[in-house]
């Protein structure tokens, strides 16, 4: 009798029953036009009206994505009373402000908000948005849409069904060219809040909150703005004995990375600094692997973003113990740009049809802007940081 087959670990998110909520879109840039409108018109959600603070970006991204309303302005798209989710696409520091107009325009009407990653630029303010939302009835959940990405979320599947054993140590390794927005020039933070608080998440998710983080980091060479974090490195510490480290590495290389990939760029924003005669080293060079070893097994991974706008799916495969020279390699045709953008929203519809908490909730969330906060604070002040001295208590 031949063995049976390996197990295949699960990698799609949960669906809400029902799809027709109404969903109001706040910002029309790149995420909103490229990723959610299209991921949501693809699961058959229901976006019923958009704003952004530019209105001839909002009626362009309407028109290309049929959707039916474009308000002058924000507050006019808050207070819309055919709005029941409020789904918000803005720059991280201007959304606060944006999520609390929003419960009191929408007070009594709005079932549930989805907010951009991170939540907020500080515990202080991630924890207040958390406290409003609760008071007004109001379901939170954050677009931490690496978790959803189709190799990461099947890694937590195997991790759950225990089949590694205990966890030893994880990592993740970047080498890619992140598009960073003009926005993000402002930022007391550049490379933690945008680009590294990814992988800062999926180490959570995979693992839990850590209990302490070393880091280092150096500015950017190709970012000629001024930036104090560009180039990061950190190693998450638990002190019941997994260890994680990733290299966050923006720069990778004297690469040519065309600005006309993604509008607003990097190189688009900040101009390119390669000096004449740079040799293109090819997409070869760009790259996210991830590895993960246990007691019983292994898996590692890569992570099919820094193709994008090609559709390059993530792949995973693991080995365990008790099957021993068999690789389990599962494949899928999702993408992270834009599939995974059906499991943020769809995280939240369930949640707020189920009257629980959503899988990424504004409250788990807390926890991940902690953590930047702590590995921003361990580079530059050179010093070990303890999550709990960021995150004040658990909430």
């Amino acid at each position: 009798m031949s063995p049976a087959p390996a197990p295949v670990p699960d990698h799609r998110p949960a669906l809400p029953r029902r799809r027709d909520w109404r969903i109001g879109c706040a910002g029309a840039g790149f995420v909103m036009a490229d990723c959610h409108l299209v991921a949501y018109r693809n699961a058959g959600f229901n976006p019923v009206a958009i704003a952004s603070r530019t209105p001839a970006r909002a009626r362009e991204v309407a028109a290309r994505h049929a959707v039916p309303t474009v308000h002058e302005t924000v507050d006019a798209l808050l207070a819309d009373p055919r709005v029941e989710v409020l789904d918000v696409a803005v720059p991280p520091a201007a959304q606060p402000d944006l999520i609390r107009r929003a419960l009191d325009l929408g007070r009594g009407r709005l079932r549930g908000i989805l907010a951009q990653k991170p939540l907020a630029l500080s515990v202080a303010d991630a924890r207040d948005l958390v406290a409003r939302c609760a008071a007004a009835g109001v379901v939170l959940g954050v677009n931490q849409n690496m978790r959803f990405d189709q190799s990461v979320r099947a890694a937590k599947d195997v991790l759950r069904r225990g089949w590694l054993g205990e966890v030893v140590l994880a990592t993740i390794d970047m080498r890619a060219v992140p598009h960073w927005m003009p926005w993000a020039e402002g930022l007391p933070s550049l490379s933690t809040f945008v680009m590294s608080v990814h992988h800062l998440d999926t180490f959570r998710y995979w693992l839990g909150t850590p209990d302490r983080v070393l880091a280092s980091t150096r500015p950017d060479p190709r970012t000629r703005f001024p930036h104090r974090d560009g180039v990061n490195l950190y190693i998450l510490e638990y002190d019941a004995g997994p260890r994680a480290a990733a290299w966050d590495d923006v720069w990778a290389g004297p690469v040519e990375v065309p600005s006309s990939t993604v509008p607003g760029s990097k190189l688009e924003a900040a101009g390119s600094n390669l000096q004449p005669g740079t040799v293109e080293l090819g997409t070869s060079s760009r790259y996210i692997r991830w590895r993960v070893e246990g007691t019983d097994g292994l898996m590692q991974g890569t992570i099919g973003w820094p193709r994008y706008p090609a559709r390059e799916p993530s792949t995973l495969e693991y080995a365990t113990r008790d099957r021993p020279g068999e690789w389990v390699r599962p494949r899928w045709d999702e993408v992270w740009f834009p599939d995974a953008f059906v499991g943020t929203m769809a995280q939240l519809l369930v949640a707020i049809e189920d009257g629980t908490e959503p899988e990424v909730s504004g409250r788990d969330n807390v926890e991940t802007v902690a953590l930047c906060e702590a590995v921003f604070a361990a580079a530059a002040e050179r010093r070990v940081a303890a999550v709990n001295e960021f995150l004040g208590g658990r909430m």
